[in-house]
């Protein structure tokens, strides 16, 4: 089953220069472009296995934020924010201990600490229900902390929940007929994530907020101003989409899931009126999102087959005039999976 588009491909290595002379640095890949009335009945980025290999690239240089009242609310500590995790559980351990979010038992211990996950912790990688448990147990141990732990819809939720509700039932897409459950396989779905699926997932999942907003930062899934079709608010927003998956018409869940899973649409020339877009109508002084891996954003990537090589990931992405900060490391594809505190410092 073929990606959409084009292959995406990087040649087998940088070009070198003369010794002595500076290095030569490649141009970048030219973006990847998909469709307007793009719809996931096929997969939406190649299934990149993953390396331990990474290109050694000087990290691009830091953007400032623009001015924003970073206080914590009275009583609250620092805010933490993680990109998408896609079933990787052991790399989301370890990076919540870096950042000393967590013990060595995978406990909370942060106090009052406030996380926030930006969706996507299934499919593609080995254990996505672990990762659903360990955010619902963090959950409750940071409010009895005093701080807490919340986490945000990404499209890939919304498949889980539409593969589990409707499985093959027909839904009508951009592209003809199509189905949860073979959107959600081409997409990455694991077998054991379905087996191990119980009720208590579904509910959590089904609960998510898509938009929310803390210290000045408007915080989404995914890079694209869709979340503008559902609601003028914040508040309206989210009661939108919880009333879609209440009224779980399958029809009306795959247009969400479809609209949830454009993308890109901070990254080109319009992309930071895009993102005024957003901030003018839900507020904020920038976005912050995942969804769309880092390495993409920048027209780099790894080979399918895992031959060749990917872009090094050390932190967030600013871009868009410094509206926008990607947080998708790329963990599917030889990147990192990435916590970050707000607000970014240099």
């Amino acid at each position: 089953m073929p990606p959409l588009g084009p292959p995406l491909h990087l040649p087998a290595g940088p070009p070198t220069a003369p010794p002595g002379a500076p290095p030569v640095v490649p141009p970048p890949a030219p973006p990847v472009e998909l469709p307007e009335e793009y719809t996931p009945t096929a997969r939406d980025l190649p299934v990149i296995t993953r390396t331990d290999t990474l290109i050694d690239r000087p990290a691009a240089d830091f953007v400032p934020a623009p001015e924003a009242d970073s206080d914590a609310p009275e009583g609250m500590g620092p805010l933490y924010v993680v990109g998408d995790v896609h079933g990787y559980y052991d790399e989301l351990r370890e990076a919540l201990a870096a950042e000393g979010l967590i013990d060595a038992d995978g406990n909370w211990a942060a106090g009052n600490a406030r996380l926030w996950f930006l969706g996507d912790f299934t499919d593609r990688g080995p254990d996505g229900i672990g990762v659903i448990d360990l955010v619902m147990q963090l959950s409750a141990q940071a409010a009895a902390a005093g701080g807490y732990c919340k986490a945000l819809m990404g499209n890939h939720e919304l498949l889980l929940l539409g593969a589990k509700r409707f499985g093959d039932t027909p839904v009508q897409s951009g592209a003809g007929t199509a189905s949860f459950q073979a959107a959600w396989l081409l997409n990455g779905g694991q077998k054991t994530d379905m087996d191990r699926l119980e009720d208590h997932h579904l509910q959590w999942m089904a609960r998510l907020d898509a938009v929310m907003e803390e210290d000045g930062h408007l915080l989404v899934h995914s890079d694209t101003t869709a979340y503008l079709d559902y609601g003028d608010s914040i508040e309206a927003v989210n009661d939108t989409v919880h009333d879609v998956l209440t009224r779980s018409d399958a029809d009306e869940v795959w247009d969400l899931f479809r609209k949830f899973t454009k993308r890109f649409a901070f990254r080109d020339e319009s992309g930071s009126q895009a993102v005024r877009e957003l901030l003018d109508v839900y507020g904020g002084q920038r976005v912050v999102h995942g969804h769309s891996p880092i390495p993409y954003l920048l027209g780099e990537v790894g080979t399918e087959d895992g031959e060749g090589d990917g872009i090094a990931v050390d932190g967030p992405h600013v871009y868009a005039d410094g509206l926008a900060i990607a947080m998708d490391g790329g963990i599917t594809m030889a990147g990192k999976l990435l916590v970050a505190q707000l607000p970014l410092t240099g």
